[in-house]
């Protein structure tokens, strides 16, 4: 039978520990050099089995602030060296598998749910304690893992005993909650200050700043393949369309040039409005070839995504995008108190140009002789001639994509 508690139905709330024990001891003042909650989880699932708390599973559940993510589970099983770890995209915690799950009933309020898996008189069809049963454990039990602000979190624990967890038990793993929560709520913003730093900022320039490169000015000189992309139009779909459509539309356009970029090791610096801002590093031999890829690869989701377009009676998106290839200064640069992550030089103003100039010769993809040379590509591409570039002394070779 399961049981729902609330705050008031658990028996010495304000006393803790209910008993000091060497794992208390080792939660608060031996984890410090242990970055991962998942191995910690682990480190103390065998330190209650070798204390004779007999847990065969346990979870911790939390929610996540990610783009993609809502939350996140981590499962360790009696047996097993590592703990797994799923994500969970949004729009699960309204399915019904969910809204009758146990985690939910803790998010609701509950501050504990306990469940007998060995007694089925009451009927119990759930799948989710069937697959408790049919893996050999008779209790489950879920309390609420509380961080600061009130934000709720879950952790759970099963095991295979008998009878289930006797009351002892219950006191010993009752009592490991508040040292679990401070130990978890530490690693997990951690890992959300590194989620939304790559997020924002992307993975290479994230742990730059995790890493204290922090102060105006702080940065170094690196060589890079630069692209920058723009979709043409913008002003005057945004005029015309509804609000959610355009935002809509960009996602859509963002996507189908960004994943690319990604998936071949590039780094998006920024988006500027319906723009990107993007580098491959040249201390990867391939930084070049994989630029050309990714913009490959982006031009057939454009393709892809225009066809869907028509097919709903709308225009074809456009694009520009220009390549070139140089030294940047990457680092820190703006106010005293608000400071953005990025490159600048005059390699990426070429960059910057020749996007520019894809309006005037009307292809969509502009490279300029150095990025060319350096890719060894000359011979795939269109040679266009020399044009001259606003702010920059001297002209400049323009290579296109050849045109189908």
């Amino acid at each position: 039978m399961q049981s729902f508690s609330n705050k008031a139905d658990i028996a010495d709330e304000g006393v803790w520990p209910i008993r000091r024990r060497r794992i208390l001891d080792w939660l608060v003042n031996e984890t410090r050099g242990e970055r991962f909650i998942d191995n910690i989880l682990v480190d103390m699932c065998e330190k209650l089995l070798a204390s004779g708390v007999p847990v065969a599973r346990a979870t911790l559940h939390f929610r996540t602030n990610h783009p993609q993510w809502i939350g996140a589970r981590i499962l360790w099983k009696e047996g097993l060296a590592e703990a797994t770890i799923n994500t969970f995209a949004y729009g699960i915690e309204n399915t019904p598998e969910f809204l009758k799950s146990p985690v939910n009933a803790i998010h609701q309020g509950a501050e504990e749910v306990r469940k007998q898996l060995e007694d089925t008189a009451d009927g119990d069809e759930d799948s989710f304690y069937q697959e408790l049963r049919d893996d050999g454990l008779t209790e489950y039990i879920a309390w609420p893992v509380e961080h600061t602000f009130g934000k709720r979190h879950v952790a759970t624990f099963s095991t295979s005993r008998p009878g289930g967890f006797t009351s002892e038990h219950v006191d010993f793993l009752r009592d490991l909650l508040p040292a679990l929560t401070l130990v978890s709520e530490i690693r997990l913003k951690n890992i959300m200050a590194r989620t939304l730093l790559q997020t924002y900022v992307g993975p290479h320039a994230s742990e730059q700043i995790l890493s204290g490169v922090t102060t105006r000015g702080s940065g170094a000189t690196v060589g890079a393949a630069i692209m920058i992309c723009d979709l043409r139009d913008f002003t005057a779909i945004s005029d015309l369309w509804p609000r959610d459509d355009v935002i809509h539309l960009l996602n859509d356009y963002f996507d189908a040039m960004s994943d690319p970029i990604e998936r071949y090791g590039g780094e998006i610096l920024k988006f500027m409005g319906d723009g990107l801002l993007a580098i491959f590093p040249l201390s990867k031999d391939t930084a070049c070839h994989d630029l050309l890829e990714a913009i490959r690869e982006g031009q057939a989701l454009m393709a892809q995504l225009n066809r869907q377009y028509a097919g709903n009676g709308r225009e074809p998106l456009r694009y520009g995008v220009g390549v070139h290839v140089g030294d940047v200064m990457y680092g820190n640069i703006g106010s005293r108190r608000r400071l953005d992550f990025t490159v600048i030089g005059p390699a990426v103003n070429v960059a910057s140009r020749l996007e520019t100039l894809t309006k005037e010769v009307k292809r969509p993809v502009l490279l300029s002789r150095a990025f060319v040379e350096m890719a060894g590509c000359a011979e795939d591409m269109d040679s266009l001639g020399t044009f001259p570039l606003r702010g920059l002394g001297e002209p400049v070779d323009v290579f296109a994509f050849p045109e189908r």
